[in-house]
């Protein structure tokens, strides 16, 4: 089959087009699907440049469960398709079954979501013809979108989706959303609508319109944090860029407000005055991925036509590598998708 390979930790050099990679055999409990579409995600770009260190020595180079990765990889999360193939234990009715993927390969609760297999990092993923997972993974669509625009959802609304059930955001609240341009930013900005709360968006000045078409209440300039934000103004802020802003943040907040984080795009390392957590009495949220609870709401929003697919641009398989190039550039608006096509 066509898959995209990656060779090892490095830039878009260690991606390598092959025609002749072995098509996978489903398992036991196990589907196969023909991708029709998989979506880029930071990881993809984060695990190629070896960001993610291991618990035990951070700074070296490993996969999404912070261990070592076995390569060569097929990267690749989002995919959207239809099963072609069953394993043993699944029902042969399935073969045909048009799907979207939850990416969270995992057993159990919320606290083995913690150590959760990623698809693309922990097991070969979607840039691919063919992919294998769990057949509860494969979650059947009866839906008039595309498998572009399908594969748009998965990694970036499922983590969306579990930074507003961990803040517990209620209709009537007013949430701040950053990086509101960006994947997990413009599904917040949806979901958060659904549910009625009041979003307010930090973009920079030329995606402000976009923001608002997606159904924030008022924007503010991401670089102007500190001077457009008032204090005291909002009830949650869900945050995926960190870096130096983070205090602006924070103050931001009204008393018993929450600060939920799942991304830290500006940097990690952040500083910040103890006494506005402690007086204002707020609550600092972990979150991740979403669990296969949080992804099977999500998909009853995008069956119910509720969710409107961002799809920047597609990349035929083979250019994974310009696609990858465009996506850290960060000039889009939405999601870029990669399509396996004909031969």
């Amino acid at each position: 089959m066509r898959a995209v390979l990656l060779t090892g930790f490095g830039g878009p050099e260690k991606l390598v087009y092959r025609e002749d990679v072995p098509e996978p055999r489903p398992g036991p409990d196990e589907v196969r699907v023909r991708v029709g579409a998989t979506a880029l995600n930071n990881t993809d770009i984060w695990t190629r440049e070896g960001a993610y260190g291991s618990a035990d020595d951070p700074g070296s180079s490993a996969g999404w469960r912070r261990e070592p990765l076995a390569f060569p990889r097929i990267q690749g999360a989002d995919v959207a398709g239809r099963i072609d193939e069953v394993g043993a234990g699944v029902p042969a009715s399935r073969v045909g079954e048009r799907v979207l993927l939850d990416p969270m390969i995992y057993q159990g609760g919320e606290r083995e979501l913690v150590t959760t297999e990623y698809l693309g990092s922990e097991r070969d993923g979607g840039f691919a013809e063919f992919v294998t997972v769990p057949a509860g993974n494969a979650h059947a669509v009866d839906t008039p979108l595309s498998d572009a625009q399908l594969a748009t959802f998965p990694t970036a609304y499922a983590t969306a989706m579990r930074m507003l059930n961990r803040a517990g955001v209620r209709p009537g609240e007013s949430i701040l959303v950053t990086g509101a341009s960006g994947g997990v930013g413009s599904a917040l900005i949806q979901l958060a609508t659904i549910r009625g709360a009041r979003v307010v968006a930090a973009v920079s000045g030329g995606k402000r319109e976009q923001a608002r078409e997606l159904g924030a209440d008022a924007t503010i300039d991401r670089e102007k944090l500190s001077t457009e934000l008032p204090a005291t103004s909002v009830d949650v802020v869900a945050d995926v860029v960190a870096g130096p802003g983070f205090p602006s943040l924070l103050r931001a907040l009204r008393p018993l407000g929450r600060y939920v984080v799942a991304g830290a795009i500006a940097g990690p390392l952040v500083e910040t005055d103890l006494r506005t957590v402690y007086l204002q009495q707020l609550q600092l949220i972990g979150s991740s991925f979403g669990s296969h609870e949080d992804f099977r709401a999500l998909l009853a929003h995008i069956t119910g036509g509720e969710l409107r697919p961002l799809l920047a641009a597609t990349y035929p398989l083979r250019e994974l590598r310009a696609a990858q190039e465009h996506f850290v550039r960060k000039n889009f608006f939405g999601k870029l998708v990669v399509t396996p096509g004909e031969r």
